[in-house]
């Protein structure tokens, strides 16, 4: 890996806020989906990541590593779960209308789900409590692995897809008095409120 692929490394660390296996695994799947659809990071949207993660299961840390590899991110809206529990994502690039599902070798998830890492996690031991001897070798394994042997990548294919657009319109809501977007406003009672302020099922 190059200098700059270590100082990407470093900042999904920092990001992620500790160390572990996942994030990096994410940060490669990433880079090889840039790579296989022959983009550079996002810069305005002109990518779309589709994750497969799921919700409170292991090895949710992998969406952060995708975040900060591909630049597709939750504040800029061009991501989402789709809740499928497993660790694999879909790179769209918008402009061209191509994209590549991108996924780890399930035999190095396979190894890395019956590390000792994983087994201290499962008892509940925190990531940042975990001894460096046992998560650094693991991190340093996946980052320095060829790509063919720790990620699987598809074939790139056509696609036609439209991203979800963002909205500028905003309103007061007009009980909390707080600054909404239009798609979370209702109207009730003939006043335009936020969805804090509209009663469940309303």
């Amino acid at each position: 890996m190059s200098t700059a692929d270590r100082e990407l490394l470093e900042m999904g660390i920092k990001f992620h806020g500790h160390k572990c296996p996942a994030m990096p695994l994410g940060l490669r799947v990433g880079l090889a989906a840039l790579e296989a659809l022959g983009v550079e990071r996002d810069k305005n949207k002109e990518l779309y990541c589709q994750v497969e993660t799921g919700f409170a299961h292991a090895t949710m840390c992998f969406v952060d590593g995708v975040q900060v590899s591909t630049g597709c991110t939750y504040g800029k809206a061009n991501i989402e779960k789709l809740d499928l529990c497993k660790n694999a994502i879909t790179l769209i690039d918008v402009r061209a209308g191509k994209a590549v599902r991108v996924w780890p070798n399930p035999e190095v998830q396979k190894k890395g789900l019956a590390s000792e890492f994983v087994k201290l996690r499962a008892q509940g031991v925190q990531p940042h409590d975990i001894a460096a001897e046992i998560v650094d070798p693991m991190v340093e394994r996946i980052w320095t692995a060829p790509t063919e042997e720790i990620i699987r990548v598809g074939e790139v294919f056509d696609i036609d897809f439209t991203p979800p657009k963002s909205t500028f319109e905003w309103r007061e809501c007009e009980v909390c008095g707080e600054v909404v977007f239009a798609h979370g406003l209702r109207l009730r009672d003939g006043k335009l409120v936020c969805l804090s302020c509209t009663p469940e099922g309303a």
